[in-house]
């Protein structure tokens, strides 16, 4: 069994439980407030193992097994028996490096909650773009379209809703989960980088 589906399973299972416990929820979600005055720091990696609903929770695992497995075996080839090891690195650090900001911003803040997996999701998706730019993406399964482009539209979007500030959904944590990906992918595998270059190169609409 992977360890991308393995991780899908832990997740969805702690989600639904979660859907019906709010006292259960409520020990695992991110609440900056909570972290700064009792130094519940745990709540970094909680967080990105419980969802707001089955959409939320169905969104982030459906995109994580369509790139996980993919970059699981691609550093299972780079890195032999530790490709293991860098995964989950990539995975939990990117679930808590995406929420840093947040809680900078909001650890004053006790009604201010977070959760998902959205960051480590990011930082996966955005490892495999950087490795293949020219990966086909498809949103809602017939909207496709090269990888690079996906992450441009991504990370724009990201940004505008994170300054606009009017949705529950922690678009900063989209933002630097993606960025933290990148740049993880550049450090252990710098060959990615003129590899990215050369492959958007040579793309051509037609």
């Amino acid at each position: 069994m992977s360890i991308t589906l393995i991780l899908i399973i832990i997740t969805s299972g702690i989600s639904y439980y979660a859907f019906n416990n709010y006292g259960f929820m409520d020990k695992l979600i991110l609440n900056p407030y909570k972290v700064t005055k009792r130094n519940e720091y745990y709540r970094f990696i909680t967080s990105g193992f419980v969802h707001a609903d089955f959409g939320h929770l169905i969104f982030n695992m459906l995109s994580l097994w369509f790139v996980g497995e993919g970059i699981e075996r691609l550093f299972g080839m780079l890195f032999g028996a530790s490709g293991t090891f860098y995964y989950l690195f990539l995975y939990i650090v990117g679930i808590i490096v995406s929420d840093i900001p947040t809680f900078l911003k909001h650890r004053t803040n006790s009604n201010y909650n977070s959760l998902g997996a959205s960051g480590g999701v990011s930082a996966v998706l955005f490892a495999a773009l950087l490795y293949a730019p020219l990966m086909e993406i498809c949103l809602y399964f017939f909207i496709c379209m090269p990888g690079f482009i996906f992450g441009i539209l991504f990370l724009g979007y990201s940004i505008y809703e994170g300054k606009r500030g009017r949705s529950y959904v922690n678009h900063s944590a989209h933002l630097y989960g993606a960025i933290f990906g990148m740049l993880f992918m550049a450090v252990v595998y710098p060959d990615a980088v003129p590899n990215f270059f050369a492959q958007i190169m040579s793309w051509r609409l037609f």
